[in-house]
């Protein structure tokens, strides 16, 4: 294997991320590696503790070739449409052979074929689905609930075994992952690697591998920042320490929330064209406003079993960058249409080369002239983000070019 696709966030980037980088080189023998990252916001909708320029220099310095930025149309969604846009980036480069991922059950064989099962949905399956979703359980669990039976029932998975895959939320993007591949007719390999350390929520910095939730909330309480320096990669911790004498802003969630209280105070309306907030959570979450004085207590008091606090706080992001203003329904569910590179190494630009014969899709070192919906809500994020963050100018898509590492 050559060239290995990693799908990824980097926030910020620490010690699990470089065992990814380090491991998928390890088990594919790949020489080079691509990684299609979020931007300047990520998939649980919270913004980038540093800009997508700062975490494409750590991704460089620890052995990543090529960064290529992941869209927010898909950035910002559900595990299925971050998957599929991502998935299918990476397919239309024409030159990656296999793409690495972790999960919790570290075996690809049961990610692939739950993933089979949920794209061909066999008659058994489909009846058991049927069966749960005519009893008023709503989709995931009557999803879950019929793919329980079928594989119990025509394999020897154990139900315990099953209640952790479908329920740990690297397995759950690692279906995802599969499944696009499968839509797509790609014909890049699926590889998974165990996850090592605390899981991806735990917010203590008590492991070699603590998570980059337990890094972002040792930022939040203002702690020593020399506390992280077990956690992180040389380079990766030295840049942080040097943002923080500079005073870099470190972007928190709950400094979105002014312009997102203003921006329903003054137009109750602006919700109804943010898809996932559709079925009368609109209405939920401008109700609990009223009586909410952080982001974190208006989420809280929105969520429920069926709309999870991950979901409330994508919708409340998109609502602060302006997703009402574009149709993303229909944009995340194309494939992408364009590769943005934010950096390369020498041996990324020896890629960069290759792609002009190899990509179906254009690839941009700076903007074009002419903008697809898609580009131009990466714009609209990088201006947002440049509300919270005041070290990033709001034009600096047209002013900051692809980082190049030597």
């Amino acid at each position: 294997m050559d060239i290995c696709g990693l799908i990824v966030e980097y926030n910020p980037f620490h010690n699990g991320h470089l065992y990814h980088i380090k491991k998928c080189k390890e088990m594919t023998n790949s020489k080079n590696v691509i990684a299609v990252m979020s931007g300047n916001f990520t998939q649980r909708g919270t913004p980038s503790i540093v800009d997508k320029w700062l975490k494409t220099k750590m991704a460089l310095q620890q052995g990543v070739d090529l960064v290529l930025e992941l869209p927010a149309v898909y950035s910002l969604s559900s595990a299925e449409f971050f998957a599929f846009g991502a998935v299918s980036l990476l397919n239309s480069l024409g030159i990656v052979d296999g793409i690495c991922f972790g999960s919790e059950v570290g075996n690809i064989d049961i990610l692939k074929q739950i993933s089979t099962i949920l794209i061909n949905e066999p008659t058994e399956y489909k009846n058991e689905l049927k069966k749960y979703l005519d009893t008023g359980l709503n989709y995931p669990s009557s999803r879950n609930k019929a793919l329980k039976y079928h594989l119990i029932h025509n394999s020897f998975v154990k139900e315990s075994i099953l209640d952790e895959i479908l329920s740990q939320s690297n397995n759950i993007l690692g279906i995802e992952y599969c499944k696009s591949l499968l839509k797509l007719n790609s014909s890049i390999e699926p590889i998974t690697i165990k996850r090592e350390g605390n899981l991806y929520n735990d917010l203590n910095l008590n492991n070699k591998f603590s998570s980059a939730s337990a890094i972002r909330n040792h930022f939040k309480s203002n702690k020593s920042l020399d506390e992280l320096k077990n956690f992180m990669p040389k380079d990766a911790f030295n840049l942080i320490l040097k943002l923080a004498k500079e005073n870099y802003s470190f972007p928190m969630d709950e400094h979105m929330f002014q312009y997102v209280k203003y921006k329903i105070l003054t137009n109750e309306n602006s919700l109804d064209n943010i898809p996932d907030a559709l079925e009368g959570l609109n209405n939920k979450i401008i109700k609990e406003l009223h009586f909410s004085n952080t982001l974190n207590e208006l989420i809280l008091k929105s969520k429920s079993k069926r709309y999870t606090y991950t979901r409330i706080s994508r919708i409340l992001t998109q609502l602060f960058i302006g997703f009402e203003l574009f149709p993303t329904e229909n944009m995340r569910k194309s494939p992408c249409a364009y590769a943005r590179v934010l950096g390369f190494s020498s041996e990324g630009q020896k890629i960069l080369k290759l792609l002009k014969n190899t990509c179906s899709i254009p690839v941009y070192t700076k903007l074009p002239r002419d903008k697809s919906p898609s580009l131009q809500l990466d714009i609209q994020c990088t201006r947002a983000y440049s509300l919270i963050n005041k070290n990033i100018n709001p034009n600096s898509d047209y002013l900051i070019r692809p980082i190049i590492y030597k």
